[in-house]
């Protein structure tokens, strides 16, 4: 279990098949073989260490449902580790568990006073809509943000309200050339606020518009559906 609050930007090594290497000072720090670690919201469990480096076992079910396919030696990833009984819920909990990818649409400077925060629109899976509501929480990468609007665009004429063409299959990385990720075409879709700290120690700080995050939608919502649902049975 995770609150969604980063510890650290870390860098990935190197990826081979089934396996990732990734630098990280401070989740290192303690780490041993069992434990679990988040890279950019997927639970990964650590088999091994060396100094600032963990390494993870990554089976076709993570990759296929989460963006790690795509990461690449250099790449920044969100990290954080476990939380413990102890641990402060400074964002809210967080499985590690993706949901699906989503993609950045568009990025524009925040409105009202003050200023160094940006509005970020993401698209996202139609079947994960009914999970996102405004002021809700969701994680995005493994960052815990609240939810500031939702919404739908039209996919008439095949473009998204920004005009941009809609995305199609990313390229796998080398390590997962069969895992090229399925982002959304334009549908469904929510924005949050980013403040100046989550722009500057995160990787939404410098991600652009097309590319894939992962997405982990409220677990207690899904709980919620799930009794519903057994109650009309």
């Amino acid at each position: 279990m995770f609150t969604g609050i980063v510890e650290e930007l870390g860098t990935v090594e190197s990826v081979a098949p089934g396996r990732l290497v990734v630098a990280g000072k401070t989740v290192c720090a303690d780490a041993r073989p069992g434990d679990s670690i988040a890279v950019n919201g997927v639970c990964l469990t650590v088999v091994d260490t060396d100094g600032e480096l963990f390494a993870a076992d990554v089976m076709r079910e993570t990759l296929d449902r989460s963006s790690l396919g795509e990461l690449r030696p250099g790449d920044r990833v969100n990290l954080e580790r476990a939380a413990t009984l102890g641990t402060r819920l400074g964002g809210h909990l967080v499985q590690g568990h993706v949901d699906g990818v989503g993609t950045i649409t568009r990025r524009e400077p925040g409105r009202g006073p003050g200023g160094g925060w940006e509005t970020v629109r993401f698209a996202l899976p139609a079947r994960l809509a009914r999970y996102v509501a405004e002021k809700g929480s969701i994680a995005v990468d493994g960052v815990s943000l609240t939810v500031a609007a939702v919404g739908a665009e039209s996919a008439a004429g095949g473009r998204s309200d920004d005009g941009s063409e809609p995305h199609g299959e990313a390229r796998g990385s080398d390590w997962s050339q069969e895992s090229a990720v399925k982002r959304p075409e334009p549908g469904p879709w929510f924005e949050v606020g980013l403040i100046p700290t989550t722009l500057a120690l995160t990787t939404l700080g410098t991600k652009g518009v097309g590319e894939p995050v992962n997405l982990e939608v409220d677990v207690i919502a899904k709980y919620v559906e799930r009794l519903l649902g057994a109650r009309h049975d």
